[in-house]
């Protein structure tokens, strides 16, 4: 079946090879999405110390914030905050999108989305069940029979709330040896459950929170078991095109679409290393391969947030949360509904999620109203595994663009 069009990388010199990266970016590579690099399930804290203080919001604090962040050793090389309430956007920035130019970033720069992908197919998997192609007790067993019957029992709400129990497979040993062998390894996304098909659930399903990435690959697979339609494809006549996103896409290899912010391994006091094209984007799939930009992001969290793609019915199971935090944990107190997390902050709450991979590290937020909204996306990784303090660091700006989103421009 014909795919629909998606943007494509412009031809330029490349090398070779993977680029050579030092020892802990390439040990902790095949974490991608923010599992542990010792092994073990990672479920970030919902809620952290606030580094640095309240500090002040609006514009002017916000960007002496970002500012501070770029300039703190170990910090991204460059990050782009867009706060949109109803009229157009607000850019904030510091740092540059390729330290090798100097170019600043821009909202229409692509990056890797890494987890907030997760969201994509929560959006895809939510309207299947507003069409009445899936149902929230749709089990593995009966929509992909060809998978462990150990986990026949597991529901596609629990997978959208990471209460399956499914073991994760960027933490299988074996996964994680390919991927060291050649991380421009292209994987057949379709069997990446493979890895751990012969490993039992973690715990009884819907018995405890525990984020996998396994859970959205087969989120993924059970949209395309019960509409016979390729999930590139879902994703094209679900989300891009209803919420107009122009430049999102979800390759298989190693190539972005220029242009791109750049992202790095960051090291001190080693100089930082790109790592933009390390690693192929089909050993993520449906966990976090898409590639986006910050206006494609901001379009989509306004209208994903708001519930625009499903009913209110279906909105409202969404919105059943539970205690569970993103990876890595976003601003305020977490909590985890079906494909959307909600932060809790001292100045309001808002609805999104975040995500991390080898170079970048995102959180997209809007009201449940949809009409505010912010981006913050950074390009170097950040998780409570990799550089903890920077978390917390971090996590402190984010509470603050919060604030300065909901409180008013500031200046």
């Amino acid at each position: 079946m014909p795919l629909m069009s998606s943007p494509r990388p412009r031809p330029r010199r490349r090398a070779g090879a993977p680029p050579r990266s030092r020892l802990r970016f390439r040990l902790c590579l095949v974490s991608l999405l923010g599992a542990s690099c010792l092994g073990g399930l990672l479920q970030a804290p919902v809620a952290g110390a606030a580094a640095g203080g309240s500090r002040g919001t609006g514009d002017h604090a916000l960007r002496g914030q970002l500012e501070e962040l770029v300039s703190t050793p170990g910090g991204p090389p460059g990050v782009i905050v867009v706060l949109q309430r109803d009229g157009a956007p607000r850019v904030l920035r510091a740092g540059v999108a390729d330290l090798e130019t100097g170019r600043p970033i821009e909202p229409t720069d692509h990056m890797r989305i890494a987890s907030t992908a997760k969201a994509f197919s929560g959006a895809v998997a939510l309207r299947l069940v507003e069409e009445g192609v899936l149902s929230l007790d749709s089990t593995l067993g009966r929509t992909l029979p060809r998978l462990p019957r150990a986990w026949k029992a597991v529901t596609l709400r629990q997978l959208l709330n990471h209460t399956s129990g499914l073991p994760d497979f960027s933490e299988d040993p074996e996964f994680r040896e390919l991927l060291l062998e050649d991380p421009r390894r292209t994987f057949d996304p379709r069997r990446l459950l493979d890895f751990v098909a012969d490993e039992p659930l973690r715990f009884r399903p819907g018995s405890r929170y525990g984020y996998s990435n396994s859970d959205n690959i087969a989120v993924a697979l059970m949209a395309e078991a019960a509409t016979h339609w390729p999930y590139e494809h879902l994703l094209e006549r679900i989300v891009y095109r209803p919420l107009g996103l122009r430049d999102t896409s979800l390759p298989r290899g190693y190539e972005m679409p220029e242009p791109y912010m750049h992202g790095y391994a960051v090291e001190p006091p080693a100089p930082p290393e790109d790592v933009s094209e390390a690693i192929s984007a089909s050993g993520v799939w449906a966990s976090g391969g898409i590639i986006s930009t910050p206006r494609d992001m901001t379009r989509f969290i306004r209208g994903y947030a708001a519930g625009r793609l499903t009913s209110k019915a279906v909105l409202r199971e969404q919105r059943r949360w539970i205690e569970g935090a993103s990876e890595p944990a976003g601003p305020g107190r977490n909590r985890a509904g079906l494909g959307i997390f909600r932060y809790d902050t001292r100045c309001g709450t808002v609805l999104g999620h975040t995500g991390n991979f080898p170079g970048y590290t995102q959180l997209i937020a809007a009201t449940p109203d949809g009409r505010k909204s912010l981006t913050v996306s950074l390009t170097t990784q950040v998780n409570r595994t990799l550089t903890p303090a920077l978390l917390e660091r971090l996590r402190t700006v984010e509470k603050n663009a919060v604030c300065t989103l909901l409180r008013g421009h500031g200046h």
